[in-house]
């Protein structure tokens, strides 16, 4: 099966995130659950994929500058992403019901 250009590109973004997430668990010193890790590297990879968002504003933007927007997204995204869910949100109730009784 031959992938066109822009599955690779999608592939290779899809890749460096979740290289990244893994990366992440690996610096956190957390502890080895699977889920964890899992979630990082879903949405490490997940993050690193809207970068082909860009492509809508810089169509002709080269992979390389795609690969650098991705890596970006990757690396401060998950903690933007949690920084503006609890600023517009507020703080969200734990799932152990330990939230507003």
């Amino acid at each position: 099966m031959q992938l066109n250009e822009h599955e690779k590109e999608l592939l290779t973004l899809f890749g460096v995130g979740a290289v990244i997430g893994f990366a992440k668990w690996l610096l956190s010193g957390e502890r080895f659950e699977v889920r964890v890790v899992a979630g990082r590297i879903i949405i490490g990879a997940g993050l690193s994929m809207s970068a082909g968002a860009a492509l809508t504003v810089f169509p002709d933007l080269p992979a390389t500058g795609l690969v650098g927007i991705a890596s970006a997204l990757g690396i401060c995204g998950q903690v933007v992403l949690e920084a503006v869910v609890h600023k517009y949100i507020g703080k969200l109730p734990d799932d152990r019901g330990e939230g507003d009784s």
